[in-house]
């Protein structure tokens, strides 16, 4: 299952490249030759919306940001069957290694577990193996979404449909794998349709995930070739919709948002995912316990520690001053005490 987690950041990994779209002036992408392994995506994304992880990322690419700042929303895209994207503009693109397969379940958990209150929008979809999950929000905004290939076959014949817009040329209507292609980039349309009637979601302060997978390419080189005119078509078309699909994404969120597109040709390793519910409950850690309970941890946490640390530290240095100044006081000039108490002996 895929995870939208509604948090606008724009990263785009193509093939064996990392292409960062769209991002925030407070998330900062160094530009750079720095590879960075498939493996390590999730935890650039959970670091992108300022979430901690259990192994620090040393990877020079991305650089640590506002304390206080964080996306509205990250949008990751994984395209399989292509080795990179013609994207007329990015902020930044960098070399993917070790691509295996990766999910951004962690990423939707922590969102869950941080703003289960503020039900943020968590959304994952592969169109072509016809998985959905969605949280939060997302079940309100997306229930009209197409699932299944019928679904969204039937949609491209309806009112909104992206046909024709698209300069089709090769491809057709008709053709199985080319329909596939097709129905990936109307999800992608009726997405940021969706969004803009509900313009609302974007401007909460809790942050949203979107995790989308696309296989449409990868169809269509197995069946046609990469030399083949559909092929070149389809990636032509691909890489004008997720350029225009980020920056409506970005500009919905204010300017908030980090979108990722992930490009791959084959993965390492074919991916095994577990079916259940983000709700489900964690399987206790220490059989010996009955229980297996954390913290409650609340997002004012932060600010919470800052006032504390702070206030510490100026009571330390204002202690240090009244000290430093006690020490060096002479009692018969600076002590009223002692002044009056010489008078009076005087006086007798």
């Amino acid at each position: 299952m895929f995870g939208c987690l509604f948090v606008c950041l724009v990263v785009c990994v193509h093939g064996d490249s990392l292409t960062v779209l769209q991002a925030p002036e407070f998330v900062s992408f160094q530009k750079g030759d720095w590879p960075i392994s498939g493996e390590k995506i999730p935890d650039l994304v959970a670091l992108t919306m300022g979430f901690s992880v259990q192994e620090d990322l040393s990877w020079p690419g991305l650089q640590a940001g506002p304390l206080f700042q964080r996306p509205r929303a990250n949008v990751l895209v994984v395209v399989r069957g292509v080795d990179s994207l013609a994207l007329p503009q990015s902020v930044a693109s960098y070399p993917l290694e070790n691509p295996v397969p990766f999910t951004l379940d962690s990423v939707a958990e922590t969102v869950h577990s941080l703003f289960a209150e503020d039900t943020p929008i968590v959304l994952q979809l592969a169109p072509s193996e016809e998985r959905l999950y969605m949280l939060g929000k997302a079940n309100a905004v997306f229930e009209d979404l197409p699932v299944t290939l019928q679904q969204i076959r039937a949609r491209l014949s309806q009112d909104g449909s992206v046909l024709p817009s698209l300069p089709l040329n090769s491809l057709s209507r008709n053709a199985e794998a080319d329909l596939l292609f097709l129905s990936e980039v109307q999800v992608l349309h009726d997405i940021t349709a969706l969004l803009q009637r509900h313009r609302h979601l974007a401007k909460d302060h809790s942050p949203d995930l979107y995790s989308l997978e696309l296989s449409g390419l990868e169809e269509l080189s197995r069946l046609y070739g990469q030399d083949s005119p559909q092929y070149r078509d389809a990636t032509a078309i691909l890489a004008s919709v997720l350029q225009k699909f980020g920056e409506e994404l970005y500009n919905l969120y204010g300017s908030s948002a980090v979108v990722e597109v992930v490009t791959v040709k084959t993965f390492e390793a074919p991916l095994t995912r577990k079916s259940r519910s983000i709700l489900q409950s964690v399987q206790i850690s220490n059989p010996g316990s009955p229980y297996n309970l954390a913290y409650q941890y609340n997002f004012n946490y932060a600010v919470v520690f800052n006032i504390v640390l702070w206030l510490m530290i100026g009571l330390a240095l204002a202690i240090i001053a009244i000290s430093y100044n006690l020490w060096n006081m002479d009692p018969g000039y600076d002590s009223i005490i002692y002044r009056m108490t010489n008078q009076k002996i005087r006086m007798d």
